[in-house]
């Protein structure tokens, strides 16, 4: 899921010009990436690998039955530390930051730290 937009809106909504945005997913089966958000085959591409990485059914010990979302999350990761200057995320051209599901549909959290430059 795209939420460039919506960090975005909230670095405006609290007036950060310079500094850092931090995101952290609060969830073991769900992650966070910046990556390319033109063509959504990226996207598609990256899906595949990680099913194919880590398949849902496999030879885990983990019980719940979601054993590859948390290890799809921890090659993907939980969080990001993103710069901000001029009030916009400094982001290449095609670049954008995903919310990555891995063991859902679920209602999932995501934290947002603004950090201004002395």
């Amino acid at each position: 899921m795209d939420i460039t937009r919506e960090v975005e809106r909230r670095i405006t909504e609290a007036g950060l010009d310079d500094g850092v945005c931090v995101l952290w997913s609060t969830h073991t089966t769900s992650g966070l990436t910046v990556n390319e958000g033109a063509d959504p085959a990226v996207a598609r591409d990256i899906e595949e690998w990680l099913t194919s990485a880590a398949p849902r059914s496999g030879r885990y010990r983990h019980l719940e039955g979601n054993a590859d979302s948390h290890i799809k999350t921890t090659l993907v990761g939980p969080g990001l530390t993103l710069l901000v200057s001029g009030g916009r995320l400094q982001l290449g051209r095609w670049q954008r930051v995903f919310f990555c599901e891995f063991d859902g549909p679920r209602t999932r959290n995501v934290l947002l730290q603004l950090l201004a430059s002395a």
